[in-house]
This record gives structure tokens, C-alpha cells and sequence, in this order.
């Protein structure tokens, strides 16, 4: 019997999709595209709900692929707010203590930054989708429920600081732990209310003022990047966490090769013949 056909789907993931969301998106337009009753589906690799950028998404006997392609290196992009710390490491959650900062140099950026490559131990973040005794870390973390999770040893090939922005904080703005409830993202409050498919967490926003730093990771399968935020923080005698993560890069995969969501629908058609096999799965 002749296998089934399958394809890999490139997808750039906008901020605020879940993962999950993005997949469930492909299956229907799918499903009505091609007139199919079942059929395998699913992403090789998980994105945050506020990170965005490259989304592998597996149909058909491309399944099978999803493992080998988890396990290709991947090149990510981003910022980190210095001096600041959120419980989750980005911005899903509010700022719950503010540090110094003032002593932060590019010259301990870059001292620190050594410590990154190569070889490091890291601790997955709470609000993760790691699986703790069968259920996925972040569903406790949520709930509230406390969850100990062991480190793990990570490869990162490449570390670069691509920018430096200093800030104005000054001492005596280092404050107690915030307790307000923070308002939402610039345009982001409108935007869930206009789609009800955007991820609906709070989210916080960054305070004026802090360091940030820009940069650019290349690392093995299972890297936290919050986690390395988090960590860099602490190397730096101070806080971190991330606010901003794009995913440039699955092994031969590229940015190049996505489509973007908005343009699903136009693209994955049946006269289409990069997209011919999706009627043979």
C-alpha cells in the first residue's frame, strides 16, 4: 500500500496565538479546502503565546517528521528588559520586583555573556509546557500550584548582544515588588476583543526607563530563552526578563519560507500546486 501524502507548513506566528490556536486555524481551513474528514496534524516545536515567528506545522505523513525536526538547531531574536523580574520571565504576568541597575556596563553585558556558550544548565520556566508527573507545568503554574522542575543541559552555539540601550533609571526609582494589576499591551486590549482566537492572558507592559539589551541566540532543542532572561539577570546582579522573542530559524527552515496567517486562506488552495498533496492525505 502506497504511504499517504504529507507536507511541512511553515507558519510565522503572530504574537498572542497560542501554538495550539495556529494548528487548530490550519485544520479547519483544510478540512473546507480539500474536503477532508480526518487527517494528522501538529507543530514540531512549541511557541510562546507572546513570542512569534517560525511555526512548523506537520500534516499528513509528515507527522513523522515532527521528532527529527524538534530536534534541529534554532536561531532566535529578541530583547531582554534589565532590572526588572516577572514570575513567568516575560510579559504573560506583572512585574513583581524591581533591581539596580545602575552598575550595568557594556562591559559586563559582554563579560556575561561568555558565560552563555557552550554547555549550560538551565531550569525550565514554571509557565512552560515541560510535563510534570504527566501534566504540562504551565497548567499548575496558572492554577497557582507550586511545581519543582530539574534542570537540564542546553547547547548554545551562538550568543550576540546587538544592542544596548542604557536607560534613566535612577536608585531611588528601585522600588518594592509591584502589585498592581497591569495594563494591557499597546492595542493589544483591542485587538482580543476584535478576535476572540487571541491568547487571553494578561499581559504587562514595560516600565519606562529600564536597560534593555537586543540580541540574537542560536541553541540546541529544549532552550528556555525566558529562562536564559532570568538567568542573565542573576549573572548580572540585578533582574531580567523577556519581553520581546521572535523564532528566526528550525534547522533548514527559515523565516523566508513562512506564510503568515492572514494569508493562510489565499495561499493553501486547491489550485495551488505547492499545496496539491494536502487533498491526497
Amino acid at each position: 500500500m502506497a504511504e499517504k501524502a504529507g507536507i511541512v507548513i511553515a507558519v510565522d506566528k503572530p504574537r498572542q496565538w497560542s501554538s495550539f490556536q495556529v494548528v487548530n486555524k490550519l485544520k479547519w481551513h483544510i478540512k473546507r479546502t480539500f474536503g477532508l474528514k480526518k487527517f494528522k496534524i501538529g507543530h514540531a516545536g512549541t511557541l510562546d503565546p507572546l513570542a512569534s515567528g517560525l511555526l512548523l506545522v506537520c500534516v499528513g505523513s509528515a507527522t513523522k517528521q515532527i521528532e527529527q525536526l524538534q530536534a534541529g538547531i534554532k536561531e532566535y531574536s529578541g530583547t531582554m528588559v534589565l532590572g526588572a523580574t516577572t514570575p513567568c520571565y516575560d510579559l504573560e504576568q506583572a512585574i513583581d520586583r524591581l533591581y539596580p541597575t545602575r552598575h550595568i556596563t557594556e562591559e559586563l553585558i559582554e563579560k556575561t555573556r561568555q558565560q552563555f556558550v557552550g554547555d549550560i544548565e538551565q531550569v525550565p520556566p514554571m509557565f512552560s509546557a515541560v510535563k510534570i508527573d504527566g501534566q504540562r507545568a504551565y497548567i499548575s503554574a496558572r492554577d497557582g500550584e507550586a511545581v519543582a522542575i530539574e534542570p537540564k543541559t542546553v547547547t548554545i552555539y551562538n550568543f550576540v548582544i546587538t544592542a544596548f540601550r542604557q536607560g534613566t533609571q535612577t536608585q531611588s526609582e528601585v522600588a518594592e515588588p509591584t502589585t498592581e494589576c497591569p495594563r494591557p499591551l499597546a492595542n493589544d486590549s483591542q485587538n482580543s476583543s476584535r478576535n476572540p482566537q487571541l491568547y487571553r492572558n494578561p499581559q504587562g507592559e514595560v516600565p519606562e526607563g529600564l536597560p534593555q539589551i537586543d540580541f540574537r541566540i542560536t541553541c540546541s532543542k529544549g532552550t528556555y530563552i525566558r529562562s536564559i532572561a532570568r538567568d542573565f539577570g542573576l549573572a548580572l546582579g540585578s533582574g531580567a526578563f523577556l519581553s520581546d522573542l521572535r523564532r528566526e530559524c528550525i534547522g533548514d527552515y527559515t523565516l523566508a519560507d513562512a506564510l503568515a496567517l492572514d494569508d493562510i486562506e489565499s495561499v493553501i488552495t486547491a489550485d495551488n500546486p505547492c499545496y496539491s498533496l494536502l487533498g491526497q492525505i
